[in-house]
C-alpha cells in the first residue's frame, strides 16, 4: 500500500482507463458496467468509498461531445437520407459515449486514488 506514493500519476492513470486496480494493476476496478468494487482482490487495496460519479458523464460529455461531434460535420453523408444520417451519427455517438463512460470513470478513480483528492477516507469501515 506504499506503492501509490512510488508510482507516478501517469501509472494510476493508465491503470484506471484499462479497469485495473491503480495501486497494484492487478486485480479488476469494476464488478459491473459503472460499479467499482469495494476492494482489489489482489491487493485488497480499497475503492468503494471514492466517488467519482459525476466526473465520469462530464469527461465523456467533454470527449464525445466537443472531440468527436465536431469531426462528424466534416464527414460528408449526402449519399443518405438526412434521417437515415441522423440515425447513423446518433447510434455512433450513443456506442461512442457507453464505450468511453467505463474508461473515463476509470480515468478519475485513478486520479482521485493516486492524489487522495476530496472523497479519499481509507480510515472509513466499508460497508457491506
Amino acid at each position: 500500500m506504499t506503492e501509490e506514493r512510488e508510482m507516478s500519476l501517469k501509472t494510476a492513470i493508465l491503470r484506471g482507463v484499462l479497469h485495473r486496480c491503480p495501486a497494484c494493476g492487478e486485480g479488476k476496478l469494476f464488478k459491473s458496467y459503472l460499479k467499482q468494487v469495494e476492494a482489489c482482490a489482489a491487493c485488497r487495496e480499497r475503492f468503494g468509498h471514492i466517488r467519482a460519479d459525476d466526473a465520469a458523464p462530464w469527461g465523456t460529455i467533454i470527449l464525445v461531445g466537443h472531440v468527436f461531434l465536431p469531426l462528424a460535420f466534416l464527414v460528408n453523408v449526402d449519399f443518405l437520407s438526412t434521417w437515415a444520417a441522423m440515425m447513423l451519427w446518433a447510434t455512433c455517438f450513443c456506442l461512442l459515449s457507453l464505450a468511453v463512460l467505463p474508461r473515463s470513470k476509470g480515468l478519475f478513480l485513478g486520479i482521485l486514488w493516486h492524489t487522495r483528492a476530496p472523497g479519499y477516507r481509507p480510515d472509513e469501515a466499508i460497508s457491506t
